[in-house]
């Protein structure tokens, strides 16, 4: 069975680790200096390297992996799981000087089971090092978080993702174009795991060693370059037909809205910097099609260009509407309406 590219490229040091500097820096420092904590809280969304990191630490610290312990919170929530963990943190470990507990998604554990977990964290054995992971750090007592060291993951950025999914793709074997590199970090949404996750899929289904931006839209169901540009050359004409009917065609071949309308902005954003800031000219080439960057600076460069930072804040505003929507079109139909509208 192939190797999922996720497990396969996982950081196994923390020069490896990518985004989250300001972490390792102190990590690394606390390990060199033997200023380890009893207990750790990593918090941020999921694919930032949370359990990664975790591991790293552990075996900085000298810990092997007969004495690391993980539990995943989500499917071993119960008293009865932290009850074992409790029962064995008082046992020597095997051949370590320190027992590692890893416990993700940590704010999934019942409320009788963070009471017993905080018994733990009370009075831990010097032997004991906890690492607990979550991707919603306000849903934890402060009574436990109060007693760890807390981390904060960022998102990885676009640029970082793009450089990631550009090098695993040529040590596969593949070439990335900048627009499908710059399409799979969009789509990997700050998560190193979804990024890969798609440069996978993406591998799977190419027939030859080099990807398109064409060949990650259709393994992602994003839609058509083709779709995007109408909507926008609608908006600049003021054409709420040309526009709503992009909209339609994209249901009709069961297009993620959401996709939709991130892909949507990223591009209006990029007709917005071509005008207002030309010095990132180079770099935006960089990041789409060439057929991509002659239409976004020809709408960038219109005399009577309409699209402007209200176009992407009414953009913005629908964002908030798409999942609740019981017409998933709707959001983005209503304010391409009123942009247009307002436009005449």
């Amino acid at each position: 069975m192939e190797t999922v590219l996720y497990r396969k490229y996982r950081p196994k040091s923390f020069g490896e680790v990518l985004g989250q500097e300001h972490i390792v820096k102190i990590l690394t420092e606390s390990v060199k200096l033997g200023h380890i904590a009893h207990a750790y809280l990593f918090a941020g969304s999921r694919g930032t390297g949370k359990t990664s990191v975790a591991r790293i630490l552990a075996e900085a610290v000298g810990v092997s992996k007969n004495d690391i312990y993980e539990m995943d919170a989500a499917s071993n929530r119960g008293i009865d799981d932290v009850r074992a963990i409790r029962e064995g943190v008082s046992a020597a470990p095997f051949e370590s000087k320190y027992k590692v507990y890893i416990v993700d998604e940590a704010h999934m554990l019942t409320k009788d089971a963070f009471n017993a977990l905080l018994k733990t964290l009370e009075e831990p054995p010097a032997h004991v090092i906890f690492i607990l992971a979550t991707t919603e750090m306000e849903k934890l007592p402060e009574t436990v978080v109060s007693r760890c060291q807390v981390f904060k993951f960022k998102k990885p950025s676009q640029i970082a993702l793009k450089e990631m999914a550009v090098n695993v793709a040529k040590k596969e074997g593949f070439a990335l174009e900048p627009a499908a590199a710059e399409l799979i970090a969009l789509l990997g949404d700050g998560s190193f795991r979804d990024a890969l996750g798609m440069l996978q899929k993406v591998i799977g289904a190419s027939a030859d060693k080099k990807i398109t931006a064409n060949e990650v839209a259709v393994a992602a169901g994003a839609p058509r370059a083709e779709l995007i540009n109408e909507v926008i050359t609608a908006l600049n004409e003021s054409n709420a037909s040309k526009g709503l009917d992009a909209v339609r065609r994209a249901g009709e071949e069961n297009i993620d809205m959401k996709v939709f309308l991130k892909l949507l902005l990223a591009k209006l954003r990029f007709v917005l910097l071509l005008r207002h800031a030309p010095e990132m000219k180079a770099t935006i080439a960089e990041e789409v099609s060439d057929g991509d960057f002659s239409f976004l600076q020809e709408i960038a460069g219109g005399k009577d260009s309409k699209i402007s930072s209200v176009t992407i804040l009414e953009f913005l505003k629908s964002e908030e509407f798409l999942g609740a929507a019981a017409i998933p079109s709707l959001p983005l139909e209503l304010a391409i309406i009123k942009l247009c509208d307002d436009k005449k």
